[in-house]
């Protein structure tokens, strides 16, 4: 065995193990199923040993025929032609079957046959194609018609439940059936689609026709009273009838009364089961007899039973019907119908059943029912869970308690409870007490934490009214002492509120951070030292002087005048000066080691800022009292003045002139001193009334500034001319007029300006600016009006009581208003509940009759006052009120109204909402005020009702009206406040809904249209920009043309603005065309550059040379370097042989004639020079390294694993082209050419 593998091994060694690709790597299977590996539905058949699973494709293809005859299209062209992705054809049929496929996502394949009759190929999900297909049929077929007499009592049954059958029956014919509607007498239908689906419908409409003929209905006339008897016992006898006969037995409930019993099913089983009701109705009717007995109408629902499950078995027990009266029904005679035999057995039963439980009623006081009760029920709990028959029921509003159940266990629950009762009694006690409502949420407190408060400290229950039951007691439940306690405790409470006053104090906003104090240090103190007031301050992000202070009024009064105190030397501590030191004398006011700002500092107790050295201005801030800001002031001034040449100088200017020489925040007056050296100017403080103007800095400066503020102030003073006018305070309003109408009368008069002072403003002076002669008319006209309002009056005016409480509501809040607005009139109305009209008027003649008017304008609103109704649906409400009731308080203002809305709905037990004149109450808004104002302020509310319109837009552009991440739709409904709903993508319909106001919606529908007409235009420039143009090209020229990194291409491409697509090398069916897309002109003048590019390329010369492949690398160079230098200094183009090349040698030069020539000669040149080499170097390494005979047989013998014909080619290591030496790393080198270059 041994020598045979031998043997076997040395043959191996001597034969070459040489094999085929093909051989040697087999490909493998084709992955594609063989037919008999497949089964019908395309799917793998699977082996015996794979698992059972049942895979089913979701696509399915239909497949139909249209005759010739029945074809629309007769003469349309498309043979044989498919729409993979809807291509568009230039047929109307072809367009049919795009949209279509567009519509259902289907793929549609059309071919005619030899009889021209036209296959349709329908693939895609299934309820898509049952839908595709249909319509197909009704666009390319002609349609086919027939109609068919259906009785009308059949139709019913065709339509199915809402319509679902006829639905089906259309989708699975492709037909359209159309039914005559309930209240025609017509029993035509019409059946429209093709011949073969309209007798296919056709017959289903006959087959369920033909069924429910079949079936009959019998209406038989049998009393109400005998209706027990054929129900049975537990409707046993219609459940037997129904099984037996297979028909339906349809009996009115006891709570109808009607004669009559309707069997209806199949005619035979119909005709048997009525037999059979007749007969047991004539027997019952001979043999029946009646009892009547009085029973207690509240014991009638014990003889009934739950579901009348009561006479049901009294039936069953004993063959006799019991009759009860209904609940409305206040009759206490109950009737037992049947044999004679069972009549006392039956009457006996209903005696037993309207004994077996008993009402009784135990009084207790409503307000004690909770603690009956217990915490969770536990009292109750405790009572039924011995007797769980018994049934206790609290009534509302009531005294009284009811138990119903069995005799003795209620006899046991009403002695336990009249226990609970008793003992509560004795500890339990309650007081009512009445405070006005206005202050019942001080008694709760906030978050009721009073109330909560009560409840734990004395275990009180307080109840407090809702402000809708409009009530003033609040009732206290509780132990005796608990209760008076509370009481007391909620009488102090609200006496306190009635005494409090709330007063603003005006503090500059500045100091409010101080007065606060570090950490609230100082308001803390303050809030001691007052504990029962509230101090608020204005927002930190607000703009306020206003802190509002509440509580008792004489903590009010006391805090107002500490606070006043308080800011006021916080204010006098916190004056603020600034001094002009120009910066090169900083450092002498500083010191050495800041020692003379440090005593300056401490003598005057001031603080002392310096601007820092790289600030433009040089103004130093002190801050502290007054007297030692303008000690420092003086300190620091010296210093400066002991360093340089400063002196001071004044110049009298009249005060009127110093608010416009100073400017708006001062800008005037520092333009004149920036533009004078600095000079530092003074102006008196504000109220001190001096004319004296300060100027300080060094001479020339002071003198310059001095003279050009004497120019300034007589050029203010020939332009300006001011007069004073003074008035008591409270007449300012009224001169002023509402919204400053009466002011500006006057300036528009005169043409003069008037300043009224502030309020707090100490000096009480009406300022008049203007020329001399407005200034002057002004003057005049407002002491006028002055005369007039000194003339005091006293007035009356007559105003019903009714009308009174709306005057003085919220704490005079109007007469405050009428006061401020006329001159500070003073209005008195009689005590309340005094019955007295007369309301007196104190002030200013013009005053006074303007205060009457304007009364008498809002009396005579309140007397037109009306209130109505306006009905909107209780859902739209929150919509129609806006955020935070926006809308509402809107429409209210500018109608003058009162708006309130309804409570939301509370359901009764049944699940409805009340219905109040057949519209629901809680759909009102009420609206008072003017008939007129009411009525538009209604119509302003109903047109805030949102309405849903449909704006149809093709659903190829719904994914652009949302835009990316829903954008663009998002953007609709914020700006005009809408909702849009967009049909999904499984929706082939084009309606998008708008929800909003009427106005909104118009608007946003007409954003959307506005924006279809914009995608319409784009869509129109995109397909103006999409024209293509095909240029055939030499594919040899294309290189060219695209340019070095494509920078000829890409030029031509921005010129223009189009596209240029080049075909792929590797898979392009047309090598040498070119195509262009854009702009038809565009396209053209591209197509002309490129055809001028050929052009150029084609008259070029072209030589081709022969160069030793060996010394190409060393040509071309690193990554192509010297190759590309070579052909820029010649100005031509080289192109080399590819590796797989049959001429390897073959070099070709493109170019102008002569550039060529040069070119030529320069490589020629270069591969003589490194062709030398390459022989040189091959030469020495026959002898470097010669060949070793042994070894290289030993290689032939171990040549191992040898693959021909393979896709790869083996590297030869000795070819200097595919490994090239180091060398030609570098520069080819030019050899210099002796004589005159040759032309050729």
């Amino acid at each position: 065995m041994s020598t045979d593998m031998d043997s076997m091994v040395d043959g191996v060694k001597d034969e070459k193990c040489v094999h085929r690709y093909g051989d040697a790597f087999p490909p493998l299977p084709s992955t594609s199923p063989s037919p008999e590996n497949t089964n019908s539905e395309g799917n793998w058949t699977k082996s015996p040993a794979a698992p059972k699973m049942s895979l089913r494709s979701s696509t399915v293809t239909q497949v139909f025929q249209v005759p010739l005859e029945e074809r629309r299209f007769k003469d349309a062209g498309a043979e044989n032609c498919s729409w993979g992705n809807s291509n568009h054809s230039s047929t109307e049929q072809a367009r049919v079957c795009g949209d279509i496929m567009k519509s259902f996502n289907v793929s549609i394949e059309l071919s005619s046959g030899k009889d021209r009759s036209l296959t349709v190929v329908i693939t895609g999900k299934n309820d898509a194609v049952m839908k595709a297909r249909r319509e197909v049929l009704n666009k390319l077929q002609t349609p086919w018609k027939q109609q068919m007499h259906i009785p009308k009592e059949h139709h019913r049954f065709i339509l199915g439940p809402k319509g679902a059958r006829l639905q089906k029956l259309e989708l699975d014919t492709a037909t359209k059936i159309q039914m005559p509607r309930s209240d025609e007498p017509s029993d035509v239908i019409m059946l429209i689609g093709t011949k073969e689906g309209v007798e296919k419908a056709r017959h289903e409409i006959q087959l369920i026709s033909d069924e429910q003929a079949k079936l009959a209905m019998e209406r038989l006339p049998i009393p109400k009273v005998f209706h027990p008897f054929i129900q049975g016992p537990g409707n046993r006898t219609v459940s037997d009838l129904t099984n037996s006969y297979g028909v339906r037995i349809s009996i009115p409930p006891l709570s109808v009364n009607k004669d009559e019993i309707v069997i209806s099913g199949e005619k035979e089983g119909v005709k048997k089961a009525a037999e059979y009701v007749k007969m047991l109705f004539e027997d019952k009717r001979k043999n029946c007899q009646t009892v009547s007995v009085e029973v207690r109408k509240s014991q009638h629902r014990y003889v009934l039973g739950v579901r009348a499950s009561g006479i049901h078995e009294i039936l069953e027990a004993t063959g006799v019907s019991v009759e009860v009266p209904p609940t409305d029904n206040a009759s206490e005679t109950i009737t037992l119908r049947g044999d004679p035999q069972s009549l006392g057995a039956a009457l006996s039963q209903v005696y037993a059943r309207a004994n077996s439980v008993v009402v009784r009623v135990v009084e207790a006081p409503s307000w004690l029912h909770r603690f009956i009760i217990g915490k969770g029920g536990d009292n109750i709990k405790a009572i039924s869970s011995d007797i769980p028959k018994v049934h206790i029921e609290f009534i509302d509003d009531q005294d009284k308690i009811s138990i119903e159940g069995p005799p003795d266990e209620v006899n046991q629950a009403e002695q336990s409870l009249r226990t609970i009762i008793s003992r509560l009694l004795q500890s339990m006690s309650y007081e009512e007490v009445k405070i006005d409502q206005k202050y019942h949420r001080y008694v709760i407190g906030q978050k009721g934490a009073n109330v909560n408060r009560l409840k734990t400290e004395l275990g009180v229950a307080v109840r407090v009214p809702s402000d809708s039951e409009k009530s003033d007691v609040i009732r206290i439940e509780g132990s005796p002492v608990g209760v008076e306690t509370a009481r007391k405790q909620i009488l102090d409470m609200v006496e306190k509120v009635a005494n409090e006053k709330s007063r603003d104090i005006i503090i500059e906003q500045r100091l409010h951070k101080q007065l606060i104090g570090s950490g609230g240090k100082n308001i803390q103190e303050i809030r001691d030292k007052f504990n029962n007031l509230q101090i608020t301050f204005p927002e930190p992000n607000k703009v306020s002087e206003i802190v509002t202070l509440r509580g008792p009024k004489n903590d009010v009064d006391g805090c107002y005048n500490y606070l006043l105190k308080f800011a006021r030397d916080i204010a006098e501590a916190n004056f603020t000066a600034e001094v002009r030191v120009y910066k090169q004398f900083h450092k002498n006011v500083i010191g050495k080691g800041g020692a003379t700002i440090r005593q300056i500092r401490e003598d005057t107790n001031t603080k002392i800022e310096l601007p820092s050295e790289r600030a433009e201005t040089d103004m130093i801030k002190i801050t502290g009292r007054k007297k030692d800001v303008e000690a420092a002031r003086k300190r620091i001034e010296d210093i400066q003045n002991t360093q340089a040449n400063m002196v001071e100088d004044t110049v009298t200017i009249s005060q009127k002139l110093h608010n416009s020489l100073i400017g708006a925040r001062g800008r005037l007056i520092k333009a004149i001193m920036d533009e004078h050296g600095g000079v530092q100017i003074h102006f008196p403080v504000e109220g001190a009334k001096s004319d004296i103007v300060t100027l300080r800095g060094p001479k020339e400066d002071v003198a310059s500034a001095k003279k050009a503020l004497i120019e300034a102030a007589n050029e203010k003073a020939s332009q300006s001319h001011t007069a004073e006018v003074r008035c008591k305070a409270e007449y300012h309003q009224f001169l002023i007029g509402r919204r400053g109408t009466k002011v500006a009368e006057i300036r528009d008069k005169t043409g003069a300006r008037i300043i009224f002072p502030a309020r707090d403003d100490k000096d009480q002076v009406i300022t008049v600016i203007g020329t001399e002669k407005a200034v002057e008319e002004a003057r005049k006209e407002l002491e006028a009006r002055i005369a007039a309002l000194d003339n005091v009056i006293e007035s009356t005016i007559d105003v019903a009581p009714q009308y009174h409480k709306h005057f003085l509501a919220k704490r005079g809040e109007q007469l405050r208003l009428i006061a401020d607005e006329y001159g500070g009139v003073s209005v008195s109305f009689p005590p309340p509940n005094s019955g007295k009209s007369v309301v007196g008027l104190k002030g200013a003649k013009d005053c006074v009759e303007g205060a009457k008017k304007r009364i008498q304008e809002m009396v005579e609103d309140l007397e037109a006052q009306v209130t109505i109704s306006c009905v909107i649906a209780q859902e739209h409400h929150r919509s129609v009120m806006g955020a935070r009731g926006s809308n509402v308080q809107k429409i209210a203002t500018d109608f003058g109204v009162l708006i309130k809305f309804p409570d939301r709905p509370e359901r009764n037990v049944n699940g409805d909402v009340p219905v109040d004149n057949g519209t629901e109450k809680h759909d009102a808004i009420s609206i008072t005020g003017r008939s007129e104002k009411c009525e538009e302020a209604s119509k302003a509310l109903k047109a805030l009702v949102p309405i849903t319109k449909e704006v149809n837009v093709i659903q190829t552009m719904h994914r652009y009206i949302i835009g990316k991440g829903g954008e663009g739709v998002k953007r609709i409904m914020q700006n005009h406040e809408v909702q849009i709903a967009v049909p999904t993508a499984g929706d082939p319909s084009d309606a998008i809904k708008i929800t909003g106001v009427e106005k909104a919606v118009n608007e946003a529908i007409t954003a959307i249209e506005d924006r279809v007409k914009q995608l319409e235009l784009e869509e129109e420039e995109r397909q103006r920009k999409s024209f293509q143009v095909e240029v055939v090209v030499d594919p040899k020229y294309h290189p060219k043309i695209i340019g070095k990194r494509g920078s000829v291409v890409t030029k031509i491409r921005d010129t223009h603005d189009v596209q240029i697509q080049f075909p792929d090398k590797k898979n392009a069916q047309n090598p040498d065309t070119i195509v262009i897309t854009g702009y038809e002109e565009k396209c053209s003048a591209a197509r002309d550059e490129i055809l001028a590019i050929v052009k150029e390329l084609e008259e070029q010369y072209i030589v081709e040379i022969e160069l030793d492949h060996r010394v190409h690398p060393r040509i071309i160079g690193i990554r192509g370097k010297s190759l590309r230098k070579i052909m820029d200094d010649f100005k031509v183009d080289i192109r080399f042989p590819g590796r797989d090349a049959s001429t390897p040698d073959l070099v070709t030069i493109t170019g102008n004639e002569d550039d060529v020539y040069d070119c030529r000669e320069c490589l020629l040149n270069m591969a003589e020079e490194y062709l030398q080499d390459i022989v040189e170097k091959e030469a020495l390494d026959k002898y470097r390294y010669p060949k070793d005979t042994v070894n290289s047989n030993a290689k032939s013998d171990s040549e191992g694993f040898r693959v021909i014909d393979a896709p790869w080619s083996a590297p030869d290591t000795n070819s200097t082209t595919d490994f090239p030496d180091l060398a030609s790393a570098s520069a080819p080198r030019t050899t210099p050419t002796w004589g005159p270059s040759v032309k050729r």
